[in-house]
Parts: C-alpha cells; sequence; structure tokens
C-alpha cells in the first residue's frame, strides 16, 4: 500500500506555514512545529534535509531561522514529499530493480501508470496553492 508517512505529513505541514509567512521572513523551528503541531526535533531533522536540497534557507544565531529558499508557487507537492519520502514508486521493478521473473510482469505497465499519474498530480499542487487553501 503506498501511503504518506508521518514524516511526509510533518514536512509538508511545516513547509505550508512556512509558505504563509510574508516573504523573506524568517521563523524559527519551535515557531513551525508549534504551529504545525509537529514535534521540534523531528521537524528540525525534515528542514535539514530541505536546506540541503535547496528547498529552504537556514539561518544560525539570533534572528536566524528558516525561510523558503524560493517562491512558494515554484515549489511542489511532489518535491517537497519525495525530499523526505524518496521517489514516487508504486513497486519496486520501478527503481531498476528487477522482477523475480525473466521480463516485466503483466501488471508493470499498470504500475508505471500509477506512478505517472501520481507524479503528474503531485506536480500539479504547490505549496502556495496549499497555503492559500490552509487559510481560508
Amino acid at each position: 500500500m503506498m501511503e504518506l508517512t508521518r514524516k511526509g505529513e510533518y514536512a509538508i505541514r511545516g513547509i505550508i506555514y512556512l509558505a504563509q509567512q510574508p516573504p523573506g521572513q524568517v521563523s524559527l523551528i519551535s515557531e513551525i512545529a508549534a504551529a504545525a503541531e509537529v514535534p521540534q526535533s523531528f521537524l528540525a531533522k525534515i528542514f535539514q534535509s530541505f536546506a540541503k536540497i535547496g528547498l529552504v534557507t537556514s539561518s544560525r544565531g539570533t534572528g536566524g531561522g528558516f525561510v523558503l529558499a524560493r517562491p512558494a508557487s515554484q515549489i511542489t507537492l511532489r518535491e517537497v514529499v519525495e525530499a523526505v519520502e524518496g521517489p514516487i514508486v508504486p513497486n519496486r521493478c520501478l527503481l531498476g530493480n528487477p522482477c523475480d521473473r525473466n521480463g516485466p510482469c503483466q501488471v508493470h505497465m499498470i504500475w508505471k501508470t500509477v506512478q505517472t499519474e501520481v507524479v503528474q498530480i503531485l506536480d500539479g499542487v504547490t505549496i502556495e496553492t496549499l497555503a492559500a487553501v490552509s487559510t481560508e
């Protein structure tokens, strides 16, 4: 079963919070965690990985915290999910791992279609859109 983990859910909540802040406003991890109802230490690890791949920027010290690295309109839900969950794959054979059989099975193309459609849906949703929905 394909299911978003708690880590993925927390990542989405946290980045939506950042998207709801005025552009350029730095937010403390404690603020983000409280608003997103996420354990602070868990969210800190998630945001460190976001910083490594360029979804957020971080700064230390007084006035330090996190801010989106680019406009929320340019960050897709797929990027956020894949940052913490890895590639969207309904079956391991789509990662290039061979099946235990000789050649693709009868449902291989179905798995590929599922993958393609899920990726397209997630690519079609921006964090800006989700942030706007969350504040209505």
